[in-house]
């Protein structure tokens, strides 16, 4: 193992092993460039993850053995990204030679770029496909701009599309994958994500109130590209994790006035970041937790509000839980829109049986752990695509 194995524990946590003590001391010295660069060879996105990262680094910060609160990892990313100097000329430039290998990316997210920068800087040539019209993926339509601005993204992401070697096709659908088999690729990357938001089909009321239910991830990307800028002053959010953090907070700034998160767990078991959690809350966002939702109520075709039953959480001696009804009468909330945000799932609809791409159980396609590859060897996943919803 390498040395920050064993006793960088910030480090270590990092998904990208990132060395957090160098760009620490970098700062300290106000050598804000280097520290940038330290974590653009390491983690690609510096000044988006130093405002939207998951922060694994800062539960395992040894501070918090002496002290109540690690030290600020993620946002010292972001004190590197918006002070540094012109890092252009420090970049990866792709060679003008080519070694003669052309690679196909479906889906322009923070996976496919990641493969793109690394790639191209060692010759080969890309092809990128999305359907947006620009690049980002999930990062440009999901993530509020109050979280994470237009200008920091589009800066982040140009510096790799301006590399040289990566061939964008924006606005190209890729209803088939065989379609691009076709090409003559040497490999093909899948970095389409998790798109597909879970819904609660079968809920009473849920038909009947379809035109003021939205799912969540859609609802953000719909007010990024504005066809969404107004939203009733009463909303129900539902779920417990960043993205409904996103929904409730952007719903109060499109004229929310009374804004209420409903989840089904405990609040300390919520999957939103604290800080995320935390940002709600000083909006006046209160979070309702143990509430299970039972049916949309519908009156002479409008929505008017959610019936949900009380639960508490019983865990048996392996930890699992379970929530219980309380045999209290079941709570109701009023509302003119409902968000759900309750999850993600993948959904691969330019991949049929007849490509040779096995999946399994799950919806996820059956991968070498090590490579990446598919059943077919030259077709590889990653991101979300391959793993499932997580974090950047």
């Amino acid at each position: 193992p390498e040395y920050f194995h064993k006793v960088v524990d910030c480090q270590y946590a990092c998904p990208a092993h990132t060395n957090v003590p160098e760009y620490i001391r970098l700062i300290l010295h106000e050598n804000y460039t280097q520290a940038y660069m330290i974590n653009w060879v390491s983690n690609v996105f510096p000044g988006i993850l130093g405002r939207v990262c998951d922060r694994p680094c800062e539960p395992a910060c040894r501070r918090v053995r002496v002290e109540n609160e690690p030290v600020a990892i993620c946002r010292l990313k972001r004190v590197a990204a918006d002070n540094r100097d012109e890092v252009q000329p420090l970049l990866f430039r792709a060679p003008e030679k080519k070694n003669g290998k052309r690679i196909a990316l479906i889906g322009a997210g923070p996976a496919s770029l990641t493969v793109a920068r690394d790639l191209a800087a060692l010759g080969y040539e890309l092809d990128l496909f999305d359907d947006q019209p620009m690049a980002g993926g999930f990062i440009r339509s999901q993530i509020p701009s109050f979280r994470l601005p237009e200008d920091v993204l589009n800066t982040e992401l140009n510096y790799i599309l301006d590399m040289g070697g990566i061939t964008t096709h924006f606005q190209t659908y890729v209803a088939d994958i065989r379609d691009v088999m076709d090409k003559g690729y040497d490999a093909i990357f899948v970095g389409t994500g998790a798109p597909r938001g879970r819904d609660l089909p079968d809920l009473p009321g849920r038909k009947e109130g379809d035109k003021k239910i939205h799912i969540g991830i859609e609802w953000l990307a719909a007010v990024v590209f504005q066809h969404v800028e107004k939203v009733g002053k009463k909303v129900l959010v539902l779920g417990g994790g960043n993205t409904a953090m996103d929904c409730c907070r952007t719903a109060r700034r499109l004229g929310g006035e009374d804004v209420k998160v409903i989840v089904r767990s405990p609040m300390a078991e919520m999957k939103a970041s604290e800080w995320e959690i935390e940002d709600a809350v000083k909006e006046d966002i209160p979070i309702i937790d143990n509430h299970v939702p039972l049916e949309f109520v519908v009156e002479n075709g409008t929505l008017v509000g959610m019936r949900f039953q009380k639960v508490k959480p019983e865990y048996d001696q392996n930890g699992k839980r379970s929530l219980v009804p309380t045999g209290e009468d079941p709570a109701f909330f009023e509302c003119d829109e409902v968000l759900l945000a309750i999850g993600q799932q993948n959904a691969f609809p330019f991949i049929d049986e007849k490509s040779g791409i096995e999946f399994n159980d799950w919806g996820l396609p059956v991968l070498d752990p090590v490579t990446l590859q598919s059943s077919i060897p030259h077709i590889l996943f990653g991101g979300d695509s391959a793993f499932g919803p997580g974090n950047i």
